[in-house]
């Protein structure tokens, strides 16, 4: 346990309130640079601040964000277990996708974040955030997926999830991220192996 974590996401935090590298602070009402356990084990790393995150200044609180505590009560994991941030810290105007240079600018912040945290796994929330990671890898393909990987100096367990909206809009979406989550609890919490002794094995 690192006391000096909530200190140094702090600084991070501060960092991201006075930020004026891209435009997008000019619209916004809040930055949201993330929220949750400092020490966490799990991150979660979505795309962008919606309409209610600009306005409460903490990440998935609309709608995506209550599909999202419903999804982790599922799994017996609390919002207070876990990190959760997004690949952007200020809202794109519409919601619309996050811009290249947006995205260049923005996502030192997460990477300094992610270097205090040093999570063991990241959840990631849609083609932005995996995109950040694996560049050219699909959403579509690898969802529900475990990937082992040294990223940045850091050993992690990356695990792409469709983004909550999406389920929201897709009924088959919503599935899958059902099914995905219950992956993430059997990779947290593995059953034993079982060896069933086979009395045929004796009559040889």
């Amino acid at each position: 346990m690192n006391a000096d974590n909530p200190q140094k996401l702090k600084y991070v935090a501060d960092l991201v309130a006075k930020c004026q590298k891209c435009p997008l602070y000019k619209n916004a009402t809040h930055p949201v640079p993330g929220s949750g356990n400092p020490e966490a084990n799990l991150v979660f790393i979505g795309e962008a601040p919606g309409f209610f995150e600009d306005r409460e200044g903490l990440p998935f609180v609309g709608n995506s964000g209550k599909l999202l505590d419903k999804l982790l009560a599922k799994i017996s994991i609390q919002r207070s277990d876990v990190f959760i941030c997004n690949i952007l810290k200020h809202r794109p105007p519409e919601n619309r996708d996050p811009l290249p240079d947006e995205i260049k600018v923005c996502t030192p912040y997460l990477k300094a974040q992610l270097e205090i945290i040093k999570p063991n796994i990241i959840v990631t929330l849609g083609r932005f955030a995996l995109n950040y990671f694996l560049p050219l890898e699909s959403i579509g393909r690898i969802h529900g997926q475990i990937k082992n990987l040294s990223w940045q100096g850091l050993d992690i367990t990356l695990i792409p999830l469709y983004h909550p909206s999406a389920g929201l809009r897709n009924g088959t979406m919503l599935r899958e991220l059902e099914s995905d989550f219950l992956k993430i609890d059997s990779f947290l919490h593995p059953q034993p192996l079982v060896v069933k002794s086979d009395p045929n094995l004796l009559n040889l």
